[in-house]
């Protein structure tokens, strides 16, 4: 987590009006390793906690929620790799990220 992303995260705000799969995703964490994508849309520095969408296998059981950014340092995938932020991930709705997660 950098100060320019939690800066970026304070500028957005609240998305708590837009429509479900018209937010903003500020950063995206992903495992290299296998399954999990989570697209934060919200965070607080203070508890170090996210609201946004998890996808762990693409299905049914994607869901909203809240994780912390200690949950994130502690998952160790494949190979015990880490969760890493997608550096090159642009500001796109969740709607335009499932989309394009379905062309891979």
């Amino acid at each position: 987590m950098t100060k320019a992303l939690e800066k970026r995260f304070k500028q957005v705000g609240s998305q708590e009006k837009t429509a479900t799969f018209d937010k903003i995703v500020i950063a995206k964490f992903f495992n290299p390793g296998g399954a999990g994508r989570w697209y934060a849309i919200e965070y607080d520095p203070e508890e170090k906690l996210f609201f946004g969408y998890v996808s762990i296998f693409g299905d049914w059981n994607d869901e909203w929620g809240y994780f912390t950014l200690e949950e994130l340092e502690a998952i160790r995938g494949n190979l015990g790799l880490k969760i890493e932020r997608d550096l090159y991930c642009g500001e796109q709705t969740i709607r335009e990220h499932k989309i394009n997660s379905m062309r891979v």
